[in-house]
């Protein structure tokens, strides 16, 4: 799929999806996605074995990942954009959604990072564990 022209907003859906199926494919069952509440968005809550892991991803389209020669210019790197007051947003959301669920188990608040390659997009994708 050719992302030439998508959205902010179409890349962050395609981002998310990219992320919820490496999570899937690296051990993790997705309880939740997109959870909105006035204290801020949660864009994945998943669990592996006994943690629960709220996820918040950054996903950005680029014309090569990052390591590649792009013509002079370095790549991006969405992580950037896990700010401080951004995670504060997270882990209040994320104390919210443990608490309405009953959970009494560990639980953290992880990042994952996705490249998305315009021209097929192909994405790349960085877990990043306990951004707290």
């Amino acid at each position: 799929m050719n992302l030439t022209g998508a959205s902010r907003k179409e890349v962050g859906n395609i981002g998310e999806r990219a992320a919820a199926e490496y999570l899937r494919r690296n051990g993790f069952r997705i309880l939740d996605r997109n959870v909105a509440r006035k204290t801020g968005e949660l864009d994945i809550v998943a669990q592996k074995g006994a943690v629960v892991h709220v996820v918040e991803v950054k996903s950005i389209a680029c014309d090569e990942f990052p390591g590649t020669p792009a013509r002079g210019r370095s790549v991006f790197d969405p992580a950037e954009n896990l700010h401080p007051m951004k995670i504060r947003k997270v882990v209040r959301t994320g104390e919210w959604y443990v608490a309405e669920k009953g959970w009494e188990g560990e639980w953290q608040v992880d990042g994952v990072v996705v490249w998305l390659r315009r021209r097929d997009g192909v994405a790349r994708v960085r877990y990043i564990p306990h951004i707290v």
